[in-house]
C-alpha cells in the first residue's frame, strides 16, 4: 500500500517553506508522495480577498515542483463541493486510490484549532496527522522551520521589495506579475 501525505493549503503562492516542509515531511515519515492539496477555497478563510484564481496558483505550484522528487501538486479538491472541507477530501480520495494510505498533515498552529474542523473526530480516527511545528506552536515531527509566509510574500511584491530565496527561482515572474 502505497503512503501518501495530504498537505492542503491555498499556496497563494508556494513557497520554499512549503516544498522544504514536504521534503522533509516526505523523508521522516517514510512516505512515497506528498500532494500539494490546492484548495480552491478554505472554509476557515471565506474573508480572503487576495485570494489568486485556483487555476493560477496550481500552475504555479505545479511549476515550483518540477524536479522535486516525490512531490506534486494536486488539483483534487477543484473537482470536489465547495468549500473545501479536509474531512471530505480525505473520504474522496480514500474512495478514489483504495491502494493508497492517507496521512494528513497540518501545522501546529491549526492543530490547536483541531476540533472546530468538520468530522475532526473522524478524521482523527482514520487517518494518521502529521503536525509540523509552526509559528510558536510545536509539532509531532521535528521539521526545519522556515520564516517565510505567503502572506509576507505578498506584501513584499506589492512594496517591491526582493523575494529572492523565499520561493523557488522558477516563479519568481510569475509572483511578481500576480501578486503586484
Amino acid at each position: 500500500m502505497r503512503r501518501i501525505g495530504i498537505f492542503g493549503g491555498s499556496f497563494n503562492p508556494i513557497h520554499n517553506g512549503h516544498i522544504a516542509l514536504a521534503q522533509a515531511v516526505l523523508r521522516q515519515c517514510a512516505l512515497n508522495e506528498v500532494w500539494l492539496m490546492v484548495s480552491p477555497q478554505n472554509p476557515l478563510k471565506q474573508d480572503a480577498t487576495d485570494l489568486l484564481d485556483d487555476h493560477l496558483r496550481l500552475e504555479m505550484a505545479q511549476k515550483a515542483l518540477e524536479g522535486v522528487e516525490g512531490v506534486k501538486a494536486s488539483d483534487y479538491e477543484f473537482h470536489l463541493p465547495k468549500p473545501s472541507y479536509t474531512w471530505n477530501t480525505l473520504q474522496h480520495l480514500s474512495k478514489d486510490y483504495p491502494d493508497c494510505q492517507f496521512s494528513l498533515l497540518i501545522g501546529g498552529d491549526n492543530w490547536a484549532h483541531f476540533q472546530q474542523w468538520r468530522n475532526w473526530q473522524d478524521i482523527q480516527a482514520h487517518y494518521d496527522i502529521i503536525v509540523y511545528p509552526r509559528d510558536s506552536y510545536p509539532g509531532t515531527i521535528d521539521v526545519p522551520l522556515l520564516d517565510v509566509s505567503s502572506t509576507e510574500i505578498r506584501r513584499k511584491v506589492r512594496a517591491g521589495d526582493n523575494i529572492e530565496r523565499l520561493v523557488p527561482d522558477s516563479i519568481i515572474n510569475d509572483i511578481k506579475e500576480n501578486y503586484r
